[in-house]
């Protein structure tokens, strides 16, 4: 195994003030609700990597990033480490489909005072810090 930080980016959808998020299957952090997101390819723009990975996940077409913030995150278990950059988008219209049914059992809308349990690890992380989404809404 290729030892290596590795760049992951992370949409956070927001729509009349809840959050777009899916609940991982097949992958580290499986069983664990997440953003969309993936791996942030040679030469893309985070914007770029956060609308590809969005539409690829779930068949929506995102605009408008602003940056979040970042976190540091080691799977420990699954000896992998990622540092996540979070962008802030919106998506005005379409439901998101389960496009890649192998990685996503379903994707659900939640009010940002209710999300689900367990989180996906860099979402933890982002809100530790204090990070306030609710911000953007």
């Amino acid at each position: 195994m290729k030892k290596e930080v590795r760049v992951g980016v992370a949409a956070v959808i927001l729509r009349d003030g809840r959050i777009l998020l899916g609940e991982r299957i097949g992958s580290h952090g499986a069983h664990t609700w997440a953003t969309p997101g993936g791996h942030l390819e040679l030469g893309e723009s985070i914007e770029e990597c956060a609308k590809r990975e969005t539409f690829e996940e779930t068949g929506l077409v995102v605009n408008s990033f602003k940056h979040l913030g970042f976190t540091n995150d080691i799977f420990e278990k699954e000896n992998k480490h990622y540092v996540t950059l979070f962008v802030v988008t919106s998506c005005s219209i379409g439901d998101p489909q389960i496009t890649e049914p192998e990685k996503c059992k379903q994707w659900k809308w939640f009010d940002l005072d209710e999300l689900p349990t367990p989180l996906f690890l860099p979402l933890t992380n982002l809100l530790k810090d204090s990070v306030d989404i609710g911000k953007f809404a």
